[in-house]
This record gives structure tokens, sequence and C-alpha cells, in this order.
């Protein structure tokens, strides 16, 4: 495996003055982000296949070990308060539970049995993604994850950082990033970890933007739970229908702090057609506005999809 080569340019990386180790990982790291490049056909094909299954009332689920189990937990956590995805329709499996997540738990990523038991205890269906991360791309308790979930008619994705690897294999659509060597070697928190995490990164933002969660590049799904929030979503409301802060505050009110709802409300819909357009276009916003006859020299820039 690429990723526990030992690189006879950092042998003596310890004897190295501060700086040069630094401007050594830096470069590790600035290497892993070039190899994103290639991956994103491999990342829209991803977020393309789970759209139609979340849009049928799917789960996010992510499964992995180690650092890769970690790096999926900081993913899916920041979908419900960046785009309120709801919580119950979010899963995670970690090798060693939820202890594993702030301490490494000795021999867990090695069960098989335990991959396949979380998903059967999850009840993965048809409707469900699952994404697998391993930067080995061979670790039993997410090869097992993954296998089950397939079996069990979920999409599922494979991340991985080693070419022709087991889990780009076992998984319906595999993401390759090929970042090699590490700089301390093995150490695959480091360019590894990093290219998982853009990885990840990039598939939850384009799929929160294609699930309609975004506009003109907006949070309008986020959730407002606090002060600051509160005052994003009224200036979203009024940058998105310039009715003023005092009007976008009063139909944020009226819609119950929800930015879209608000929008519509703001701009002539009654409050049950507001519901009844989100609902028709699966809660985008800008084929709401388009279809209430509102913005559409710039909605006509993106081909709406076809309503239920």
């Amino acid at each position: 495996m690429a990723t526990e080569d030992v690189s006879a340019r950092f042998r003596e990386l310890d004897a190295w003055g501060d700086l040069d180790i630094l401007k050594a990982l830096y470069e590790g790291q600035l290497a892993a982000v070039a190899t994103i490049a290639s991956s994103l056909p491999a990342i829209a094909e991803a977020v393309a296949a789970a759209v139609p299954r979340l849009e049928a009332g799917g789960r996010l689920i992510y499964a992995g070990a180690g650092t890769s189990g970690r790096i999926g937990v900081q993913d899916g956590a920041e979908l419900t308060p960046t785009f309120d995805w709801p919580e119950e329709r979010l899963a995670f499996a970690i090798a060693g539970g939820d202890e594993a997540i702030l301490h490494a738990v000795e021999n867990a990523e090695d069960s098989v049995d335990d991959g396949a038991g979380a998903m059967r205890r999850t009840d993965v269906g048809p409707n469900d993604v699952v994404i697998g991360l391993a930067a080995s791309g061979r670790t039993p308790y997410t090869l097992a994850a993954i296998g089950e979930a397939k079996a069990r008619g979920a999409l599922t994705i494979g991340v991985a950082n080693n070419r022709g690897s087991a889990l780009l294999r076992t998984a319906d659509l595999g993401i390759l990033t090929e970042t090699g060597e590490e700089v301390v070697a093995g150490s695959t928190r480091m360019k590894a970890g990093t290219a998982q995490k853009i990885v990840l990164n990039l598939f939850s933002t384009l799929l929160m933007i294609r699930l309609g969660r975004v506009y003109r590049g907006l949070m309008v799904h986020m959730r407002a739970t606090n002060a600051k929030l509160r005052l994003r979503a009224a200036q979203m409301v009024e940058m998105i229908t310039g009715c003023g802060m005092e009007a976008a505050a009063r139909h944020l009110d009226r819609a119950g702090g929800d930015v879209k709802r608000a929008v519509l409300l703001a701009s002539g819909a009654e409050a049950a057609f507001a519901e009844t357009l989100l609902a028709r276009h699966h809660g985008n916003l800008r084929l709401a506005l388009f279809d209430l006859g509102v913005g559409t020299n710039d909605l006509a820039k993106a081909p709406p999809r076809a309503a239920p």
C-alpha cells in the first residue's frame, strides 16, 4: 500500500530543523489537496446517485475506523447546524463505538462481525446512502459494513487512498485520492486524512446544494439557533427579496424562522401556497420562486427539475 510506504527523502526527518520539517509537512498537505482534482468526476457521480435516494427519505450513514471514522463523524455532525439536515436521517458506524471518537479502541477495526452488525442494527435499507472511509481501502470493519449495506440494497460509496483497493471494488461507487507515502510513514491522519476530509466537504456540500438547501450561495436551510444566526437569517431574506430588514424579521416570525418560507412570503405567496411550492420542488427555493413567477430571468439559468 502506497500509504504505508517509507520515503527515503524523509529518512532523517527528525534531525532536521523545525522550519524544514514544517515545510515538508506543509508540502505534503498541498500534495494531498492536489490529488482531489482527478476525483471530482467520481464525487459528482456519487452525489447524482445519492440525491434520489435521499429525496425518497433515505439516511446518510458514515462508516469507518480510527482517523477515517472520526473524519466521517466531523463531516456528518456539521450537516445539521449548517443545512438543518435531520438528525434522525444521519447515522454513524464507527469501529469501537462512540468511545472510539475520542479514544483509540484496540483491534476494533479488525472486527468483520462488528462492521456488518452495525449496518444490521441501523436497519440499513434501499434508500440509504452509506459512505465507507479507509485510507488503506482494506480495513475489515469498513469493508464488512459496506458489504452488508450493499447486500441490503443501500447505495454504497467507498473513499480510499490506494488504487485497486478492496473498498473501491466492493462499494457501488469508489472515490480514489492517491496521496501516496506520508512524510511520517504510515501516519495517514496527515495527507490521506486531509484528502478524505476534502472529499467529504465537497461531497456533502454539493449534496446539500442539490437537495435545495442552498440558494444564491446562501445557507437558506440553516437552523437559526442563536442571535447571530437569527440576524443572518433576516439578512438573507432581505438580500434575496429586497424587502428591508424590518419586513424580513416579520416574515421570518410568520414562517417560524424558516428562511425559504419567509422569502416566499416576502415575495407575495400566502403561507399555505409557500408550503405547497416547497413541497412540489423538494424544498428547492429557486424552483419555488420560478413557479411563483419571481426572478424568472435569473432562475432560467438553471433548468428546473421535474416536479413530483
